[in-house]
């Protein structure tokens, strides 16, 4: 098992919106597009693996239950500065869930990717 990487899959409405908004807004690279049904992106040790609804991780539960986007299970990106991030990132019409919100370790604000994801912006205190 390699421990250099950490990958997280998020079910995408659309690969292709998908991997133009982490590329385009939050500097994840490319590496594989499959569209419409996969796509992968990374950013430092994070890849992030995008499934669309025709991708095998698209495949109904036993149940009948159907992978979707959403919920509340996010990452977490670590900046330098977060009101600089959150300013370029409204002035490219990115949508927020909420306004930045501090406590003691830091501060945070959330992003909606295009399919309803959660994308979690931090500063630490003291950074």
């Amino acid at each position: 098992m390699s421990e250099a990487a950490v990958n997280v899959r998020y079910m995408v409405d659309d690969v292709g919106a998908a991997v133009e908004w982490y590329t385009s807004r939050l500097g994840f690279t490319l590496l594989s597009n499959h569209a419409p049904a996969f796509a992968d992106v990374r950013r430092g040790a994070l890849r992030l693996l995008l499934s669309g609804p025709s991708s095998s991780a698209g495949r109904p539960m036993p149940d009948g239950e159907q992978p979707c986007p959403g919920g509340w299970n996010r990452i977490h990106l670590i900046v330098d500065d977060l009101a600089v991030e959150v300013a370029r990132l409204r002035a490219a019409g990115v949508q927020f869930r909420n306004d930045v919100v501090t406590g003691p370790g830091g501060s945070q604000i959330l992003l909606v990717d295009p399919s309803g994801n959660l994308v979690e912006l931090f500063q630490p205190a003291g950074g």
